[in-house]
């Protein structure tokens, strides 16, 4: 008890005498400090007084699919930052091979009584996927943000980046280099925003007279390894520019090109999708499409906190603008042979 009563209190910045007023319902202390010292105990992992535990609703569940591709820890630094400055603590839950799935997360952080729960990406934009969890929280009537697309049957709010528009932004700047063999590295078949982009991009080629035979279309994994190997079947199409669905199968297309004794740019262009750290840095710097992932965030964060607060908030999806960022994984086709 006093080594608990020592850790808060440093924590906090306060006595171990507070503390002891918090922990015990004494009055005299700010709802201010009472506060803080009630989210340094969740925050140090220690158990609350049983009397106090009703108060724990300043718990928000943040899910993500992976941390391998640094988009998501991009959007938790992003989330969590927004959280803490609204007074809640971000309880991250990522899912690993082998590890705890996103249905058992949702127990977990029911058991933690979570205020409510964001989730950038996971099962909800995979159409063939178990949604049973999600159905458990609308229920539940459980706050719950999801950042980009999801299935039409889950009727929570989310926030995504056009993908109309980055498609639209990515093959306008492809097709002006003179590329007319585009390939798409997309997401599974079953992914949303993979289908977005294609019902997207075979809308632009059929505007612009462009061929996008089903030979130009590969479905992969989210992966740098599943795009090195989904590449090949572009590249055997006749491809010159891959436009893909993440960096980092973007990077998996730039070593499948090399693999085959091509060069980026000069053989086959490619652009990403995200815009996520370092590809200011890869070789060749990679062209691609940025999310606003600050903005997308912070609005995640502030739609939440009107849920929690009892507000009645749109169910509409509100959408982002990306914008095309042009580095050097990009040049002009190269000419035909002859």
């Amino acid at each position: 008890m006093s080594r608990r009563l020592a850790d808060v209190a440093a924590k906090v910045g306060v006595s171990e005498a507070t503390v002891s007023r918090v922990l015990n319902g004494k009055p005299g202390v700010s709802q201010a400090t009472r506060d803080a010292v009630l989210t340094a105990l969740d925050v140090l992992g220690y158990e609350r007084p049983t009397k106090l535990r009703g108060d724990r609703p300043r718990l928000v569940g943040l899910v993500l699919p992976e941390l391998a591709n640094p988009i998501f820890p991009a959007f938790a630094e992003v989330v969590g930052g927004a959280l803490a400055q609204q007074g809640y603590t971000p309880v991250l839950c990522t899912r690993t091979a082998g590890g705890i799935s996103e249905a058992e997360y949702i127990d977990l952080l029911l058991g933690q009584q979570v205020s409510g729960v964001i989730f950038a990406g996971g099962f909800y934009a995979e159409r063939d996927a178990d949604h049973t969890h999600y159905e458990r929280l609308q229920a539940l009537n459980l706050p719950v943000v999801l950042i980009n697309a999801s299935i039409e049957s889950l009727d929570f709010p989310h926030v995504s980046c056009d993908d109309l528009i980055a498609t639209h932004q990515a093959l306008e700047h492809l097709v002006s280099m003179g590329h007319t063999r585009i390939g798409l590295l997309l997401g599974p078949r079953d992914h949303v925003p993979s289908e977005r982009k294609l019902a997207a991009a075979r809308g632009f080629a059929e505007r612009h007279g462009v061929d996008l035979p089903d030979a130009l279309v590969v479905h992969s994994q989210y992966s740098l390894e599943s795009g090195q190997a989904s590449t090949g079947r572009l590249l055997d199409a006749g491809a010159t520019a891959i436009l893909c669905a993440s960096d980092p199968l973007a990077l998996g297309a730039v070593r499948a090109v090399r693999r085959a004794g091509l060069e980026v740019p000069r053989d086959v262009s490619v652009v990403g999708y995200d815009d996520s750290a370092l590809m200011n840095s890869t070789d060749p710097a990679l062209t691609t499409v940025r999310q606003p992932i600050d903005a997308m965030g912070r609005a995640a964060v502030d739609i939440l906190a009107s849920m929690i607060a009892g507000a009645t908030v749109s169910r509409d999806e509100l959408l982002f603008e990306p914008e095309l960022v042009v580095r050097r994984s990009t040049a002009a086709a190269p000419r035909a042979a002859g």
